[in-house]
């Protein structure tokens, strides 16, 4: 009993009780109902942690003194007591009753706000619906219109294919942007660290030197995001020309066609994104290739790097990737200096990988090799493509390079 005693009083809880109680009557007036409340239900907490521990040593004590000792104390003074305390729980039904009235009216509540929001989900089910019914009966009158022409139609296969019709909630671009937007920035450091890697290692059988095989995989990063923008602004156009027959509802039409890009993002034909990348590796004067292999070897990392430029367009705001040349001022915001740089040079020799870039800010950091001399080094290289192009060299090398089937235009055994 004693050590139980001995810990109530080095807690000191009457103590810190007293000081609660002459803190809240202090403060009584100029608190809030809530805050009174709370004062007072801490109060009672603390009240009933000393009870019990004094209950406790109630029964430890009564304990000590075997089976008669404390008997009369307890009936003259625990029992009237606890009577009492029994009696008084008959005047606390009136506050229990206004406690299950609060809970009724609140869920009451509840049901309502759910009925109100399953209504809303309803209605834009059902204007969802008439859109897409709308469309399909603007598309029937025009097949219809045409059928009943007496001219020709030669434009008829040149028209766009109507577009599918799905299911969306509206303005599901904006409610998901920030998790789309986590995505593809984390998906664009995965191709860094692993396609940009597998596609290095598979150029190094076909190209000894290492900085031409970092330059490739550079050009077809700023080639696969040029080319992913211009398709997603055609897209688009055609998206916007489409839903515009139709629209109506609450959103704008330029918040219905991004929701219908978000949504339809597979239909993007990144096939086509991919060989207008590699015609323009081919004829880019910074990067070289031998003749009896095409830039198709490393098509998995353009296919990567294309859907997620895609996908990059149709946040708020888009990312993008830096602009950068050779011999430019290195950047520290911008890019990380390769293993083989120079570290006290302060010009870029050349690019390995492209900064993410969001607006004006730096997303996600490059990667760039710096080395002295990297400006005369440009120059260098500059006055050695423009010698190249005389008449007789030209022709051989447009003779060398002619068996790559993209270049050439006919059939590959790559193309797929």
């Amino acid at each position: 009993m004693a050590d139980s005693l001995r810990r109530l009083v080095g807690a000191e809880s009457g103590r810190v009780l007293q000081e609660k109680l002459e803190s809240w009557y202090r403060d009584y007036e100029i608190n809030s109902c809530d805050q009174n409340l709370n004062r007072c239900c801490e109060i009672i907490e603390l009240n009933s942690e000393i009870q019990g521990q004094l209950f406790t040593i109630l029964n430890e004590t009564s304990q000590e003194g075997g089976h008669y000792a404390g008997v009369e104390t307890i009936k003259t003074r625990l029992l009237p007591w606890l009577g009492t305390c029994f009696s008084c729980a008959t005047s606390g039904r009136l506050f229990e009753t206004n406690l299950s009235l609060a809970r009724d009216s609140i869920e009451k509540e509840r049901q309502l706000r759910e009925l109100a929001s399953n209504q809303t989900l309803q209605l834009q089910e059902l204007q969802e619906e008439l859109t897409s019914t709308r469309l399909q009966l603007d598309h029937v009158q025009q097949e219809f219109a045409r059928s009943r022409s007496p001219f020709p139609r030669h434009s008829e296969n040149k028209s766009p294919s109507p577009l599918p019709l799905r299911s969306c909630s509206p303005g599901r671009a904006r409610r998901t942007n920030a998790s789309r937007r986590a995505c593809l920035v984390a998906r664009f450091g995965d191709i860094y660290a692993q396609e940009r890697l597998d596609a290095e290692t598979l150029l190094r059988t076909y190209v000894s030197d290492m900085e031409m095989v970092q330059r490739i995989i550079y050009i077809a990063a700023v080639e696969s995001f040029h080319a992913a923008k211009m398709a997603y602004r055609q897209f688009k156009i055609r998206v916007r020309e489409t839903l515009s027959l139709g629209h109506s509802g609450p959103e704008s039409l330029e918040d219905t066609v991004l929701d219908y890009v978000v949504r339809h993002e597979d239909l993007y034909d990144v096939q086509a994104s991919v060989n207008e990348v590699i015609r323009s590796m081919n004829i880019s004067p910074k990067i070289s290739f031998p003749p009896e292999i095409d830039f198709i070897v490393i098509s998995t990392l353009i296919r990567e790097l294309c859907r997620v430029a895609f996908s990059m367009q149709t946040l708020i705001p888009p990312l993008d990737i830096a602009f950068g040349t050779d011999g430019e001022l290195f950047s520290e915001t911008k890019y990380h200096r390769s293993s083989d740089s120079d570290f006290t040079a302060a010009l870029v020799a050349y690019h390995v990988w492209p900064a993410l870039m969001e607006n004006d800010v730096v997303i996600m950091k490059g990667e760039a090799v710096t080395k002295r001399g990297a400006l005369w080094s440009h120059r260098s290289r500059s006055r050695s493509r423009s010698r190249s192009t005389s008449p007789l060299l030209s022709h051989h090398l447009s003779r060398s390079r002619s068996p790559s089937p993209l270049r050439s235009g006919s059939p590959s055994k790559w193309a797929y």
